[in-house]
């Protein structure tokens, strides 16, 4: 059984997962997430989480739904479930460091293929 610092330290993780993903994402969405986040949004996150998880199972029936929704839905149930805060959390920021070096690399080409055009 986990001590309370120890459940302290995956809750903390975790709103470091969420803030992480808000100063990246669109202001709108930072705002959703935001208001999800709230304990009032406890009767919305459980069900949109296990919707969201769902629906990627109806892939070829719903296409715009891929695989990559399904980490978003385990971070909204892990805010109420705390066996998996921890993993989750390590997850969302393992994902938000490889999304961040990529957009890096990617800015980076861009400007390369500016500067040996000119």
């Amino acid at each position: 059984m986990k001590s309370q610092a120890e459940k302290d330290a995956d809750r903390a993780k975790l709103d470091q997962a969420y803030d992480e993903l808000e100063d990246q994402a669109p202001d709108k969405l930072a705002r959703a997430i935001r208001w999800l986040r709230d304990p009032k949004g406890k009767w919305v996150r459980l069900p949109l989480g296990l919707l969201i998880i769902f629906a990627n199972l109806l892939g070829p029936i719903v296409p715009f739904l891929g695989i990559e929704f399904v980490p978003l839905g385990l971070l909204l149930i892990a805010q109420d479930f705390p066996p998996l805060q921890r993993p989750v959390a390590n997850m969302t920021l393992w994902l938000e460091r490889k999304w961040i070096a990529f957009k890096k690399r990617r800015e980076q080409r861009k400007r390369q293929r500016h500067s040996g055009q000119h």
